[in-house]
Order: structure tokens, then sequence, then C-alpha cells
């Protein structure tokens, strides 16, 4: 059955997949009927949002796969991974793959936890996950993989769980590429570095900064670093503990930004009076170009999120048999970028 076209575009049964609700409470929206709380409502209209920007996959004919993107992350970087998948589901041919997105920048795992929970109850061909590595998590992971549901872990890994692979950069090797070009560029000051974590949580970011410690180490003995973490890389927590480690430590003078909330970092740094000599930071969204473009990030640690994304759907689609071969995870190159040599 078609609801009327000014409505939607799409039959009941396509949006309550979106949705993952069923097809009476979809058509009651859609209907404008009584009884319906404005967050199933919302629901719905994202939905079909979801669908109207992929509505080259909706149009094309046989077998559609859904999959579930569930991400703890700061938007700019969850808006810039979803972009870059719904880019790629066109490019996943004979496969036809739709997606659902499950995207919050602040949550406990018991949260997440009980998220892929309801995932599963309601259906999905596999999950893509970026989320605590945490117990909680892992074993909502294991409950999938019993389920016959694949899950993939993005940008940082769980592996105690049962996720069939891992898609993202080595992020230990990133963490020492990062004190290197901090070193080499700045030499062994006396300064001190400030190492800015999203969460002690993500197993991603701890490799990342257990990779810069050793590096470190090794490169410029005599540099102090101060970490400050668990501001879930938003920008007023970010503020708040950047100022107040400026102001415990007037020596520090260059920065690692693992977590993100780099417009926050430097404006702590414009409202100590006081500049990075060298900032180093993660991944090309959109504030993080803008700040290199104007050079007030040294260089930005950058892998391709739409090979990752298109990677990480073909392991979903090895995993379930529709594509030849085991499932393995498969880390992305690191490139270094400045503002002289931006990709295109």
């Amino acid at each position: 059955m078609w609801i009327a076209v000014q409505k939607s575009g799409y039959r009941v049964r396509e949006i309550a997949q979106q949705a993952g609700l069923s097809e009476a409470t979809v058509d009651r929206v859609l209907h404008d009927r009584p009884g319906v709380r404005v967050s199933t409502r919302a629901e719905v209209q994202q939905a079909i949002a979801d669908l109207d920007r992929q509505r080259e996959q909706v149009r094309l004919a046989g077998q559609t796969f859904l999959v579930d993107l569930v991400m703890v992350a700061p938007r700019r970087f969850s808006d810039a991974v979803r972009t870059a998948l719904e880019v790629e589901l066109p490019n996943l041919r004979p496969a036809l793959i739709r997606a659902r997105f499950h995207l919050r920048e602040e949550g406990e795992p018991a949260e997440v936890a009980a998220t892929l929970t309801k995932i599963k109850s309601r259906g999905t061909h596999g999950i893509l996950l970026k989320a605590h590595d945490h117990p909680l998590v892992a074993r909502a992971v294991d409950d999938l993989a019993a389920a016959g549901i694949p899950t993939v872990t993005l940008a940082t890994d769980i592996p105690a769980s049962r996720r069939v692979g891992y898609v993202g950069i080595d992020n230990r090797a990133a963490g020492a590429t990062a004190a290197y070009v901090i070193t080499k560029m700045a030499g062994a000051q006396p300064g001190s570095v400030l190492i800015s974590l999203s969460s002690s949580t993500f197993h991603g970011e701890e490799e990342r900064e257990a990779g810069f410690r050793a590096a470190i180490r090794d490169l410029a003995p005599g540099r102090q670093l101060v970490e400050i973490t668990d501001t879930d890389g938003l920008d007023a927590s970010t503020l708040a503990a950047t100022s107040q480690a400026l102001a415990d430590d007037p020596s520090i003078d260059a920065v690692y930004s693992i977590g993100g909330g780099n417009a926050a970092i430097l404006e702590a740094f414009r409202a100590a009076g006081r500049q990075a000599r060298t900032f180093i930071a993660h991944d090309l969204d959109g504030d993080n170009l803008t700040l290199l473009r104007r050079h007030q990030l040294t260089a930005v640690l950058h892998h391709d999120l739409k090979s990752d994304l298109a990677e990480a759907a073909r392991l979903i689609l090895r995993a379930r048999g529709v594509l030849p071969g085991r499932p393995w995870s498969r880390t992305s190159q690191i490139q270094v970028v400045t503002p002289f040599n931006e990709p295109s």
C-alpha cells in the first residue's frame, strides 16, 4: 500500500523497516492520528529523511540488507561518518544496503548496550559500531553474534568481544606518529604537551595515548605530558578542562588532541594569552578542516572515511556469506595532512 505521495512517497513497510517501528505505528503517524508520542513521530520523520538521502538504494530491486550505525561521538565526527557511509552505499552493488542511524554525543556503556539489544530485537543484517570498550558493550556484541548478527567496530575496537572485525587506523602507530611530528617540529623543548582524550573507555584513544607516550619517552624524554580526559570531545567540557590544565601548568606549549574539541582547546589558549607551538589533531571533519586552513592546527592525522565505511560494509556482507571469503580486520593508511596537502 502506498501512503499519499505528499506524505512521504515510500511504502509504509519501507518506512517502518527504516525506523524500526511497526507498520501500524507508521501508518498512524503518516495519517496524523492521535495517540502517538512526539518522539515516535520524530523517529518516523527521521526515517523518511534517511530514505530520501538513500533514495537510489531504495529504488533498486533485489534483496536489501539493513545495517545499523551505532556511534558515541561528537556530532562533527558522527556527521562525517554518516555522510561517508551514505556516499558509499550506491557503490556496493550488486549488494543493496540501507543504513539506519543511532548517533549520540554522550552515553554510558549501559545505554549503548541497551541500544544494541533493542536493534537485535527489531532485526538487522549487521552493526557498525563506535563505542566504549566496556564489558556491558562487549556482552551485547556477543549476544548479537549468538543471534547471527555480525558487528564491525569502527575507529575504536572492542577486542575482547565477538565482533567480526575492526576497521580504522592503527591507533598506536597514530599516537607514535603524533609524537614524532611534535618532537621534530618543536624539538626537545622543556615545555609540557597537553594530551586531550574524549573518554578513557575508548580502546582506540587508549591505544593512541600509549603509542604517543612510548614514542615521546624515546624522542624527547624531558617532555612532560599533561592529560585531560572524559570530556566527550564536546566544546564546553573540553574548554573547561583545557583552561584548568593551562592554569595548572604554565609550560604547556604543544597539543596532541586525541578526542577532538579542538576549537575549544584553541579558545582556552587564547583566553590564557598563550599559543600552542605545535597542535596535532585527528580526522578532517568540518571543524578541523577550517582550523587547518587557518593554520591554527599544525597537522591532522587523516584516513579515508569513505574507504573505511565501504570496507566495513563489505565485512558485514562477508560475514553473512554474500561476498566470498572470511571477514578480517583492516587498518587504514595514516596521512599527515598540512594546509598544503589537503586530500581532494
